[in-house]
């Protein structure tokens, strides 16, 4: 009965795919799946907030001493929740949750956009645990890669193509920030600006469709409050632009530090085992947030504090809290968040915690622009400044130097805020800190490891047809081939059965030995005496220039033909002649994939 009922089931899914077909264009077939994308990211931001908060709560209702210097509890926390998810990665999941964004990034580059199906809810599992117990990281990119496997394998199940999969991909990422946000234009600048996807009318409508869904489902269960409640009270003068530059700049140090830190601290880690790792991490981390407390978890609760101008309950429970009227000490202290935050976040990440930057770039940028404006207050430095505008402007800043999107950080911090008052000096302080970062570092934290095993794909269009090739449609195989110890006669026997220009030459065992081009011996065709007398080792040409192994990737092969005599390449797998690629077969593949992946 149960074979009965699969058969029906398939047959139902075979028409089913039959009559998307037949009946539907792929915007169609986008606009609907957007639709679903979105409410499921949208579900997913709920879910994943809620877990973390009440998970929070749970835990820190176990408090047994409470005083000024904070409870010791959280000395242990940070390592419990660690040990927790690596114990779930390792034994449960079984597959690496580390980076996000990093691994959707891959899918779109590497994988046609396949992204495995667990992924739809392990990175939501596993990132509220660490963050819940004091991983000092962030749920963004966790809900990204949640949204973005949604889709993918949404994409699967309608038997979808590489591109139109990229492109809900591209949907569940928008929905993803817009329903941790309720920001709905800074998920769409989010998808564009860090996936590097294609912006066109065809990929805007689906993912407008997916992050005001996804807005919308948070909007219904969270209510209309966004993230950060804050109203810009203060307009922007003229006078306090250097002040904004000044932010800029400061930002743009702090950005460049976090990539020095993240890759010192990821370095010494990788020199530990998984038990080790949890415990260095777990008592650094642990340490960390024990002194400053603010450290604990995403940080957004800080940064509310000091969009209200409270530092005094920022300090709360930490060594600091009697101090917290000296204008001195609370810049110095803001200054100390900063920098620890960088290798608390890095830590997490490295001792096995999962979460991602985007909080953690938002939290430093907050205490950036906090330490910049209180600086210029105190020290009197041209006109007095809003310090919770600096809180919001430096959020942008150095979202934008690390993250490498400073069109997301603009809309981002304009949506949550509510208005566009603050537009200037964030288009200011943020230009000037990604030009500055990117001057020193050509790739964002996200795209850096990617690039550094050439697995990065960018809007470059003739790269990514270049890289979506397939091979096997492009290689050429009917050759006649030649041994090594063949003599004219066989030359002139291949002319015959071939309508070839040049053959390749192999021994006993198929190993390429080099080719015989049909010009090299044409002089000679016609002489008989010579068909005996002439050894094909005579006109053997070889050259490494022509030679390509089947494993290396098209883009490596499509450098082989950079040449102007360069029309074949020879394709080997271990030294054994398998086939030719031709200039022309290359060039058609290009013109088929540009084609069939129009947005026109």
């Amino acid at each position: 009965m149960k074979g009965l009922n699969r058969l029906h089931i398939n047959r139902y899914y075979r028409q089913m795919l039959m009559w998307k077909t037949k009946r539907l264009k792929n915007s169609q077939v986008l606009a609907v799946l957007s639709f679903i994308v979105g409410i499921c990211c949208g579900l997913a931001a709920v879910i994943l907030k809620n877990i973390v908060s009440y998970t929070y709560n749970l835990i820190t209702s176990w408090s047994f001493v409470t005083a000024d210097r904070g409870n010791f509890l959280f000395l242990m926390y940070p390592m419990i929740g660690i040990a927790i998810t690596v114990l779930i990665v390792r034994y449960v999941i079984k597959d690496d949750l580390s980076h996000g964004v990093s691994k959707v990034m891959f899918a779109i580059s590497r994988k046609g956009g396949k992204i495995a199906p667990h992924n739809c809810w392990s990175s939501m599992l596993t990132s509220s645990i660490t963050v819940a117990f004091g991983g000092s990281v962030g749920l963004e990119a966790p809900i990204v890669y949640t949204g973005s496997a949604i889709a993918s394998n949404i994409s699967r199940f309608f038997r979808l193509n590489s591109h139109l999969t990229t492109l809900l991909i591209g949907c569940g990422a928008a929905g993803a920030i817009a329903g941790a946000f309720k920001a709905p234009i800074a998920g769409i600048l989010f998808a564009f600006e860090v996936l590097m996807l294609d912006l066109s009318m065809v990929s805007v409508l689906p993912m407008l469709i997916s992050a005001i869904t996804a807005a919308m489902i948070a909007y219904f269960f969270l209510g209309p409050d966004a993230q950060f409640s804050y109203s810009v009270t203060t307009p922007f003068e003229l006078a306090k632009i250097p002040s904004f530059i000044i932010l800029g700049v400061v930002s743009a140090i702090i950005s460049l530090y976090y990539f020095r830190v993240n890759g010192f601290v990821t370095k010494m880690f990788r020199k530990l085992n998984a038990v080790w790792k949890i415990i260095v991490g777990g008592i650094l981390l642990g340490t960390m947030v024990y002194i400053f407390p603010p450290l604990f978890g995403e940080g957004y609760a800080g940064l509310n504090e000091l969009l209200k101008n409270d530092i005094s309950s920022l300090l709360t429970n930490s060594f600091f809290f009697e101090m917290k009227d000296n204008l001195y000490l609370v810049i110095l202290i803001s200054l100390a968040i900063v920098l620890i935050k960088a290798f608390a976040t890095t830590i997490t990440c490295a001792s096995g915690g999962v979460g991602g930057v985007f909080a953690p770039s938002l939290f430093i940028g907050g205490f950036v622009g906090f330490f910049v404006a209180r600086l210029i207050n105190v020290l009197g430095i041209g006109v007095s400044v809003e310090e919770s505008n600096f809180v919001l402007v430096g959020m942008a800043s150095v979202m934008a130097g690390i993250m490498y999107a400073p069109m997301t950080s603009i809309f981002l911090i304009a949506e949550i805020t509510g208005g566009y008052a603050l537009f200037a000096p964030l288009m200011i302080s943020t230009t000037i800190c990604y030009l500055v970062v990117r001057s020193v570092n050509r790739y964002s934290i996200y795209a850096q490891p990617l690039a550094k095993h050439g697995d990065l794909m960018t809007h470059n269009k003739d790269k990514t047809a270049i890289h979506f090739m397939d091979k096997s449609k492009i290689l050429e195989t009917n050759f006649y081939k030649l041994n090594e110890d063949d003599t004219l006669r066989d030359i002139v026997r291949a002319v015959e059965n071939s309508s070839r220009s040049f053959f390749p030459v192999v021994d006993k065992d198929n190993n390429f030995k080099g080719v015989i081009v049909l010009d090299d011996v044409r002089g000679v065709l016609f002489h008989s005496e010579f068909y005996d007398k002439l050894k094909v080792k005579s006109f053997m040409r070889y050259s490494e220039y022509f030679i390509a192994d089947i494993n290396d990737s098209m883009e490596k092969i499509v450098k082989k033909f950079k040449g102007v005599d360069r029309y074949t390449i020879i394709i080997l797998d271990k030294g054994k002649f398998v086939g030719c690629m031709s200039r022309a077969n290359v060039f058609l593949a290009y013109q088929n994939f540009i084609h069939n992946n129009s947005d026109e």
